[in-house]
């Protein structure tokens, strides 16, 4: 990890956010000791991974036989 004092993080915070984007962590340090860190952000999971996810559950399901919809909307309802 990089370290940079916090003056010249006031400077370059655009190029640091842009370093960090692109995976680069970086620590913001005041007086010479760690402060902050700029990390890259978490992806958002898309659809794909959503779908993905929800077929895996749905596979794993054991079917609920003689169970009807209105049974599981009245026990819902309890």
């Amino acid at each position: 990890m990089r370290t940079v004092g916090i003056f010249e993080a006031k400077q370059k915070l655009s190029e640091l956010v842009e370093r960090a984007s692109r995976g680069e962590r970086i620590g913001i340090t005041r007086r010479g000791k760690l402060a902050a860190e700029i990390v890259p952000a978490q992806s958002e999971v898309g659809l794909k991974e959503i779908f993905e996810g929800m077929d895996r559950i749905r596979k794993r399901a054991k079917p609920l036989r003689g169970v009807t919809v209105k049974d599981l909307i009245e026990e819902g309802r309890r």
